[in-house]
């Protein structure tokens, strides 16, 4: 339906489905963030008792479960949906993957703002465009592989 004329030109359909599941699992993940982080957890600190998390960490923690079926169910039934391996290999293959992609932020953003010094934010896009082709090469050639 979104994959009209000038787009085909540009970019094959599997790396648009990719990047519209991305997109969609990123406002997905915004909005869940809100709605738990004003309202679940209130913005206040949870105690429980061997540690106390911040209201953005906690609210984090309970998203990330969420967006993370989500990213999977939309990547194997959209973005790459000729796959035929069976669910539970992809989704230990899948969770490998954003561990990798979780070390890779990490990674970057210390190379980005503390080796060369560029501010956090502009560092911040840098790594989501490196951590956004890792996940797509990952997921193509590893997670959902035919």
């Amino acid at each position: 339906m979104f994959y009209i004329a000038p787009l085909r030109k540009l970019l094959p359909q599997q790396v648009f489905r990719y990047l519209a599941c991305g997109a969609a699992n990123a406002v997905l993940d915004a909005v869940w963030y809100y709605i738990i982080y004003h309202y679940i957890v209130c913005e206040q600190y949870i105690d429980l008792s061997f540690v106390v998390v911040s209201p953005h960490i906690a609210s984090l923690a309970v998203v990330f479960p969420i967006t993370f079926l989500t990213g999977f169910w939309l990547n194997r039934n959209v973005a790459f949906r000729t796959t035929e391996v069976r669910t539970l290999p992809q989704i230990m293959r899948y969770a490998l993957s954003v561990v990798g992609s979780i070390l890779l932020n990490y990674i970057c953003m210390k190379f980005f703002v503390e080796s060369l010094g560029l501010w956090a934010t502009p560092s911040k896009m840098l790594t989501t465009v490196v951590c956004a082709v890792y996940s797509y090469l990952v997921g193509r050639y590893y997670t959902f592989r035919q």
